[in-house]
């Protein structure tokens, strides 16, 4: 959404390529890291590529824990775009704070179930009950400039989670390249028309929600691999759906263009949850495994098991503990009243509404296919393989050596 989808152009934002993700750099402009350390010897100074599976980069932050002020508070927005934010977000986040040693009473973690009137009141009474620091997924930038807005004028200060807000007054941005997850769907769709022998391929586009700037990142990223087969008419754009995060409303876009274009043979998914229930009907339409090609994001259980099953391209894969210890750190450090390291801020991302370079923390995303399942989504405990594999998904499970 991703992951696990919501949840959630004139160049909207423009996320610049740090030195982690140089190997895999978009079009989108590039900015070198912010100076400036606290260099203190007393200071513990971590990296952004500090962070994995075993949360040991958080330990090192256990001498800040007693010099926190207030608590740390972070605002989830949603669990319809993505299954990612209760799956995923929120126990990385608890998990990372622990690891740095902080107490419940130290920190809060909420999801505003799809509302911007309840992540307001949840920021108004995270920074009412003494948070310093606030972690925002904003729903829109509309809220999360709100949100900021209200944070400043508190002392507070607001790290942007996932989604930059644009317009707004953070301090800082955490997440992955954007513009580059959009590129993996690009580039991964142009592999599977090919391996799936798509003659004349025959393309519906689709997006994700307006309103979400992650969504335009990712369109860029798309748009600039298909435009230029759309203008030399090595494929046909047949049509652009209006974008939504929301499946029933994905799959309502797409019945619509479908049935206008029946010759339509691949699509553009941005997420996995909207791509489940396009790819059910296109089954219910006597569609084929490996013949009609469909992309995704979040290595959702139903997106990986539509991707071994041969109905999805692949799904991007965002791992999650990178992005919620980054974070957290980040947070920790504020908390702390300290400055981040250079290491750890590697980035920028460009907030055009205010032609502000917004200090980023950038992680990198992978595209996953059926041969790398084992060694990406398992092999990192993302999704069970005892779930993945369960009934008729044995078998291809089986094919491609997942287990564990």
């Amino acid at each position: 959404m991703d992951f696990l989808s919501r949840r959630r152009i004139a160049l909207t934002a423009v996320v610049a390529c740090a030195a982690l993700v140089a190997a895999a750099c978009s079009s989108s402009s590039t900015t070198s890291a912010p100076s400036g350390s606290s260099g203190s010897p007393s200071v513990p100074q971590i990296s952004a590529s500090s962070f994995g599976l075993s949360f040991a980069a958080m330990t090192a932050l256990k001498p800040l824990a007693s010099k926190g002020k207030g608590k740390i508070a972070a605002i989830l927005p949603d669990t319809v775009s993505s299954t990612r934010y209760v799956e995923f977000d929120a126990p990385y986040l608890t998990k990372s704070f622990q690891k740095a040693g902080l107490t419940s009473s130290q920190y809060i973690i909420q999801n505003a179930q799809g509302s911007d009137a309840t992540q307001f009141s949840d920021a108004q009474a995270d920074i009412t009950n003494g948070a310093s620091v606030l972690l925002v997924d904003p729903l829109d930038s509309g809220v999360g400039s709100r949100i900021e807005t209200y944070a400043k004028s508190h002392g507070v200060a607001v790290i942007d989670y996932d989604r930059l807000t644009l317009g707004g007054t953070r301090k800082y941005y955490v997440s992955f390249n954007n513009v580059r997850v959009g590129t993996l769907l690009g580039n991964g769709l142009v592999a599977c028309i090919k391996a799936w022998n798509v003659a004349k391929p025959q393309v519906i586009v689709m997006k994700g929600a307006t309103t979400d700037n992650n969504a335009t990142l990712f369109a860029q990223g798309y748009l600039a691999v298909l435009n230029p087969l759309f203008t030399n008419k090595t494929y046909t754009d047949v049509a652009n759906p209006a974008g939504t995060w929301d499946p029933p409303t994905a799959l309502t876009e797409f019945q619509a263009a479908y049935t206008a274009h029946p010759s339509a043979n691949a699509v553009l998914m941005p997420n996995d949850e909207n791509g489940a229930p396009i790819i059910h009907y296109l089954q219910t339409k006597g569609i084929k495994a490996m013949t009609f090609p469909v992309t995704g994001q979040d290595a959702t259980l139903t997106g990986l098991q539509n991707v071994i099953a041969g109905y999805q391209c692949g799904t991007v894969y965002k791992p999650i503990y990178l992005e919620a210890e980054a974070a957290a750190a980040l947070g920790i450090y504020l908390w702390a009243g300290e400055t981040p390291p250079k290491a750890l801020v590697n980035g920028f991302a460009t907030d055009v509404n205010t032609h502000i370079d917004v200090p980023s923390i950038l992680e990198t995303p992978i595209w996953v296919v059926p041969s790398t399942v084992q060694s990406t989504v398992i092999k990192d405990g993302f999704v069970p393989a005892s779930q993945l594999c369960a009934g008729s998904y044995a078998a291809d499970c089986s094919k491609y050596g997942i287990s564990g």
